[in-house]
């Protein structure tokens, strides 16, 4: 279906993300989640779900089968939604990116932003298995979704939302940019 709009989000940990998909999906829209892949592939391999897990994983998936390898495992996902236009949260890699694009020639990508302060709050809060507990633990992961090509990614972003405010702040520039992305594939 190469007719369907493909919205990319890209964020650092904490950035808002998952808030983001919590609202999009309330407005009608499909998400596909990239880290769900990780999570389930994590649990394949018989591990818990911690950071360092995690973390293990996503780098030996991308040795095992190239740095695509998730973009690649969520098209099936893209394929099957009902909806006309599908949101992927998680991109980390413009190898991802390209990956998208190959498929979906209505391609957006969106860069969430939010300091490394507030991020650290937000997942302390959080407190999901594969979430940092310590300072250190958080810049470890930084770093290690830093090493695949996230900040890449966040800087070749087609729109950036600043999200170090509210939650209404943030809905309503979501709303903004999604409508923007949707008009402009939709003419």
């Amino acid at each position: 279906m190469k007719e369907k709009i493909v919205v990319g989000v890209a964020g650092m940990p904490g950035a808002g993300k998952a808030t983001m998909k919590e609202m999009v999906q309330k407005m009608g829209y499909s998400v596909v989640v990239m880290g769900d892949e990780i999570r389930e592939e994590t649990k394949r391999r018989g591990l818990e779900p911690t950071p360092e897990n995690i973390g293990m994983v996503m780098l030996k998936l991308r040795e095992e089968e190239g740095p695509a390898v998730v973009a690649k495992r969520c098209i099936p996902k893209i394929v099957k939604a009902e909806e006309k236009v599908v949101i992927v949260d998680g991109i980390r890699s413009l190898h991802e990116v390209n990956e998208f694009r190959r498929h979906y020639p209505k391609f957006a990508l969106i860069a969430l932003h939010a300091s490394p302060e507030t991020r650290f709050q937000r997942l302390f809060q959080r407190k999901r298995s594969d979430d940092p507990k310590v300072w250190e633990t958080f810049m470890e992961r930084d770093s290690r979704e830093l090493s695949v090509g996230l900040g890449d990614v966040i800087a070749t972003a087609d729109h950036v939302i600043i999200n170090e405010g509210t939650k209404a702040q943030l809905k309503r520039g979501v709303r903004k940019v999604l409508g923007d992305v949707v008009r402009k594939w939709m003419k």
